[in-house]
This record gives C-alpha cells, sequence and structure tokens, in this order.
C-alpha cells in the first residue's frame, strides 16, 4: 500500500534505548487512499510521538467497512511491505511480474530493496467488506539496496496458549518460525483473545501491540479499535485478556538512523530526491502490467533537506 498523503512530512525521530517496561496509548489518524472519495485507514506508525517499534516504521489499520481499494502503481525503495487481511480480499500486483490474490490469514511479503512498484486493488465480484494492516519494516543498511523479491505465505504457523491463539506471521513467537525472510531481528503475529492468556517475550526487543477491534486488554490497559500499546523492552511476557483479535510487533531497538519520505526509505536527503527522480523519469522500478491506469506521480519534495534520525520525536 503506498502513502498517499499529497504532502508527505518527514519522519524525523530520535534515538531511544527503550530498555525498560513502559505502557503508552498511541492513537492513530485518518488519512484517505486515494482522494476525498478514498478508502479511509488510521495511521498509528509513524506517530508525532514514536516512530518505530523495532524495524516496524510504518502502520496503517483499515476496516471494517464496505470500500474498494484502488492504489495504482507505485514505487518503494528500502523496506519490506507486510500485508496482511482479517477480511476482505486485495489483488497484489508488481513489477518483478507477480500477481497474487491475498485473502485473509495469509502473508504477502514484498522485499524492495533498490527498487520495485506495485499496484493493490479490489478484486471484482468479490467480498465488499475489507479489514486489514499494512505494515512497513525498514531494511537495514547492508541490505536496504538488495534485490526486490515477492513471497506469499498461505500457512503459516500457530501458537496456542490458555485463551490465545497466534498466528506467527513474521519472525519468533513462543518457539515457533514464520517461513518469512526477514533481514533484521523482528517478530510480527495476529492474536485472537477468547479469554485470558500470556505470550512469552524477548526482553532485549521492544513491542507494541495493535488493537484490531474494541475489547482487548494489553497489559491491564483496554486498548480500543485502531490505536497502538507500546510496551517498550524489558519484558518476558505479555498478559492478554478479554476479547478480540490484536497484532504483535517487536523487534530489537533500531538503532540506525533513516529519512522516511512517501514511499521511500534512505538514509540521506539525497537518497530520497534520487529515488523520486528516478520514479517520475520511470527508471528504476519496472512497470506494473495488468493494472487499469496510470502510475501515481510522487509529491513535490520540500524545501528544507530530509534529516536522517532516530526511532522517536
Amino acid at each position: 500500500m503506498s502513502n498517499l498523503d499529497p504532502a508527505p512530512a518527514e519522519a524525523i525521530s530520535r534515538p531511544d534505548p527503550a530498555t525498560a517496561p513502559v505502557r503508552e496509548l498511541l492513537i492513530g489518524r485518518d488519512v484517505v487512499l486515494g482522494g476525498p472519495r478514498g478508502m479511509t485507514v488510521t495511521r498509528t506508525l509513524p506517530h508525532k510521538h514514536r516512530r518505530m517499534v523495532g524495524a516496524w516504521c510504518f502502520v496503517d489499520h483499515y476496516g471494517p467497512e464496505s470500500a474498494t481499494m484502488r492504489v495504482p502503481p507505485h514505487p518503494h525503495t528500502g523496506l519490506q511491505t507486510v500485508s496482511w487481511l482479517l477480511r476482505g480480499e486485495v489483488l497484489h500486483r508488481d513489477s518483478l511480474g507477480s500477481e497474487q490474490l491475498i485473502r485473509p490469514g495469509q502473508l504477502n511479503l514484498m522485499t524492495a530493496g533498490a527498487g520495485i512498484s506495485h499496484s493493490e486493488e479490489s478484486p471484482p465480484d468479490l467480498t465488499r467488506i475489507l479489514h486489514g494492516v499494512q505494515l512497513w519494516v525498514a531494511l537495514p543498511d547492508g541490505d536496504r539496496a538488495t534485490a526486490p523479491a515477492f513471497a506469499h505465505h498461505d500457512d503459516l504457523p500457530v501458537v496456542h496458549r490458555d485463551g490465545l491463539s497466534a498466528t506467527v506471521v513474521m519472525g519468533t513467537l513462543e518457539g515457533v518460525t514464520s517461513p518469512a525472510r526477514m533481514h533484521t531481528p523482528i517478530v510480527g503475529a495476529e492474536v485472537r483473545i477468547g479469554g485470558s492468556g500470556t505470550l512469552a517475550l524477548r526482553p532485549d526487543f521492544e513491542y507494541a501491540v495493535l488493537a484490531f477491534e474494541d475489547g482487548p486488554v494489553v497489559d491491564g490497559e483496554p486498548v480500543p479499535a485502531g490505536a497502538l500499546s507500546y510496551l517498550g523492552a524489558g519484558r518476558t511476557e505479555l498478559a492478554l485478556h478479554g476479547t478480540g483479535r490484536v497484532f504483535l510487533l517487536g523487534g530489537e531497538p533500531f538503532e540506525e538512523q533513516i529519512v522516511m519520505w512517501w514511499n521511500f526509505v534512505g538514509r540521506t536527503h539525497d537518497d530520497i530526491v534520487a529515488a523520486r527522480t528516478d520514479w517520475e523519469a520511470h527508471t528504476g522500478f519496472g512497470t506494473v502490467e495488468g493494472f487499469d491506469g496510470p502510475p501515481l506521480h510522487a509529491p513535490e519534495l520540500p524545501t528544507t533537506a530530509l534529516k536522517a534520525r532516530g526511532r522517536t520525536r
């Protein structure tokens, strides 16, 4: 999914050791994808107070609502996109020639690396109710120029703990590992809560929990639908109770400073300028075949230089 803000702000932050447990409730902001009549999403990362959780640097939650997704071809660099649905279907096409329908419980993982373009849209004659989340993972400096790749995983491992059922989307949870390829130590899991239970955590990871609906209680605090509860690091377990579904995010604190603007993740202002120039010149990102419509144009860059910053504002 693209960041379709017509005037995207530079995502800036400062280093944060995140060595102790905390509890910060982050309320997202509404963003309309595709113009005034487009689909509305709730964006909790980047947030005005916190920019990253591990290498997770972007979280858009949408639905459940009757909506049509139509995101024209657009570019990415320096990141992985993680597409996860709870309801509905989305058709992915990319410049590698991939064409993949994603359904609930399946993972679409696209590694942008040096550059890729893709589109996302609701397929005709299928479910009109959409509910899901789009996440980005920043690639570490040594891998951000890797060759682009796409993978689809429709058989992910599940952990059962008391009143919890967790599908491991990325990384390892409770000794169970997803087949998805990672470039930095992270974890991502959809957790269904039907009572009370605890999940084992790594104390060297920082964590956050996104609520998909009202009802979940995370570490003793109710988390409303679309909000993100940031939990810090230093935890060995997490208590969850109530009802509903959440998405657990975690990872080693990402110590590299990044520049994140529009759909690009780089390290310098010049990285972003070069990526934008290549996209507008139709070079370096390939072509998405099969989408009925033109690609997106990149927004204008701000008048001041973009600066590489850390994980918190």
